[in-house]
């Protein structure tokens, strides 16, 4: 932790009525709670302290994040457990597959903790997942929340290769801050993941995201949107970052619901097709409808 002690000091600022929100946590919320916990899965609702995880579970809805719980990155932000991963499970994808069924999805949403120890970053069980749920549920679109798979081409194509409705790989922070916010990634390898998705598959929807509050300026958000829409990125996602506890980085701004509406506006004019910008905004967070939005504002 030695490496985050600079966090530790700055007080947080005060959290702004926008983001205050009435966590729900009715009994769809524990159902689906508990299917998870049954069989064995992690979500990243749970993984990561989402502040959307009541209203994703009460919709029915979760992020499945498989290759276990340990991530052998550092990111700065990030809630989920870093450490040295034991063997990933063989049978996780026909678990996810199987909960994806039970809670009768239509459109799934697939991530993974960061495993630099595997030889392809964990892209064959990505494939598998991809394969198992649409085996069970024919109908079921699927994202991919992917890693950078430390720029591993084949690796990416084997991803592809399993038919996703839409890739995503997250740029997370602009290039200034990528020492101190992502210290294992590189900027232009996240960049050439999001081009090479797009070379290998011209089929399949390439989407990236980026949180600010860290120290960013606005128009350097916009020159990530810009050049995320220059390497093929369709959909952008745009949300606050807020603090999982006091050992990770602080948060150094706040940024207003009118702010999210310049940057969607103007990073919209700068190329992206599609961009998903308000204070709550992950990511994940109602994958289904960013999907739709685009296809509506496309057709």
């Amino acid at each position: 932790m030695i490496f985050q002690m600079d966090a530790v000091d700055k007080k947080d600022l005060t959290k702004p009525p926008w983001l205050k929100i009435r966590p729900r946590f009715d009994e769809t919320y524990r159902e689906v709670k508990d299917l998870v916990s049954e069989m064995g899965l992690h979500t990243v609702c749970q993984e990561a302290t989402c502040p959307n995880i009541g209203e994703c579970f009460s919709a029915r809805t979760a992020t499945f994040i498989i290759l276990g719980d340990i991530c052998t990155r550092g990111c700065r932000f990030c809630d989920v457990r870093k450490g040295k991963p034991v063997c990933y499970d063989t049978g996780e994808p026909v678990r996810v597959a199987e909960a994806c069924q039970k809670l009768k999805m239509r459109f799934a949403v697939i991530t993974s903790v960061t495993r630099d120890d595997l030889p392809d970053g964990g892209a064959a069980m990505f494939a598998v997942t991809t394969k198992a749920i649409k085996s069970k549920i024919p109908s079921c679109g699927v994202e991919l929340l992917i890693p950078d798979l430390m720029g591993n081409t084949e690796a990416l194509r084997v991803i592809l290769d399993s038919d996703p409705d839409v890739l995503a790989h997250n740029i997370e922070t602009v290039p200034r801050l990528y020492k101190r916010v992502r210290p294992g990634a590189d900027y232009e390898r996240t960049l050439n993941i999001l081009k090479s998705a797009g070379n290998l598959r011209e089929d399949i929807i390439v989407k990236s995201g980026i949180m600010v509050g860290l120290g960013e300026t606005s128009e350097e958000v916009l020159e990530v949107i810009e050049d995320a829409a220059r390497h093929g990125c369709r959909i952008m996602t745009v949300g606050q970052y807020l603090r999982p506890s006091k050992w990770h980085l602080p948060v150094e701004k706040f940024y207003t619901p009118e702010e999210f509406e310049r940057i969607k506006k103007e990073g919209e004019a700068r190329g992206m097709k599609y961009i998903e910008a308000a204070p709550l905004v992950r990511s994940s967070y109602m994958a289904h409808r960013q999907l739709a939005f685009y296809r509506d504002k496309i057709d």
